[in-house]
């Protein structure tokens, strides 16, 4: 059985493989689809009249059989976009079934067709979009050494510390003494879950800008009445809060820099959420073998 004790988590976005200009929105389909369904009816009648005239001219005994280049792509392009609305369609239901949204999908709503199951997500820093999925490592603080990893599709990492607190557990035996996150993973109901597991938790409530001047450690006893979010706010700006925040930089970011920089990895291979869970779990075992 392994000992834990700190273990880092952290997720960042690597890119699908997929282009995010493949992407389209519900609306833009349902025009492209009524576009492409006049261009083929066009195609198909300059191609009876095209028939007809061959028809006269040569006899109706010698045809064809292939269709025009220009008519079988738009049939292609019409059968993914179809396919595509159908299924933005289904998901938007299986949100109505489960009490969220309206059935139908928002005009803006999107789909990849290059992989479907990739998202469009805040790229690093917030400031632009790519066609990515959620990477996740979770790391040990003895050795830098990757304890559990999981890929999502989810945009944000707000649902995934329990999650992956379990796969420690799978993979482990245990779960760690402590854990730390920094402010995606945030909210009050997973600090109660984490804290129920009997994990002393240290995830920041908040982004803080990296010019702030440093609050002084609080003194005394913790009042009474303070909310969830307050008593993890005092929480890290205690001196030993303050260290155990810390190990993020000394554990799971490292990893993602010596990943994408040092190893030059920074997109997947495989398409769709199955394979690149396996591609993500393979360049992780990587990590590993490196660090034994």
């Amino acid at each position: 059985m392994v000992k834990l004790g700190h273990v880092a988590l952290d997720g960042t976005k690597m890119r699908a493989n997929a282009s995010k200009h493949k992407a389209m929105s519900y609306g833009r389909m349902k025009q492209e689809e009524e576009r492409l369904k006049g261009e083929i009816e066009g195609l198909l009648r300059q191609a009876e009249e095209t028939d007809e005239e061959e028809d006269r001219r040569y006899g109706r005994d010698k045809r064809g059989d292939e269709l025009p280049k220009e008519l079988a792509f738009r049939e292609s392009r019409l059968k993914k976009i179809r396919e595509a609305r159908e299924a933005l369609e289904a998901e938007a239901r299986e949100e109505a079934e489960k009490g969220k949204g309206t059935g139908v999908p928002t005009e803006k709503a999107q789909r990849n067709f290059t992989d479907p199951q990739s998202r469009i997500m805040p790229g690093p820093g917030g400031k632009h979009f790519v066609q990515a999925y959620n990477a996740q490592a979770a790391v040990d603080s003895a050795h830098q050494v990757i304890v559990a990893v999981d890929v999502t599709d989810e945009p944000t990492d707000k649902k995934q510390g329990k999650p992956m607190m379990q796969k420690v557990k799978e993979n482990t035996g245990r779960l760690p003494r402590e854990m730390s996150a920094d402010a995606g993973y945030y909210s009050e109901e997973a600090v109660k879950d984490l804290g129920g597991e009997g994990i002393d938790v240290y995830i920041a409530p908040g982004k803080t800008k990296h010019s702030s001047a440093m609050a002084p450690c609080p003194r005394g006893r913790i009042p009474k009445g303070l909310s969830v979010t307050d008593r993890m706010r005092r929480k890290l700006m205690t001196k030993k809060g303050r260290q155990r925040y810390g190990l993020r930089k000394e554990l799971p970011e490292p990893v993602f820099g010596q990943t994408k920089q040092g190893r030059g990895f920074r997109q997947f291979l495989m398409k769709g959420i199955k394979k690149t869970r396996e591609e993500w779990n393979l360049i992780c075992e990587g990590h590993n073998l490196l660090k034994l």
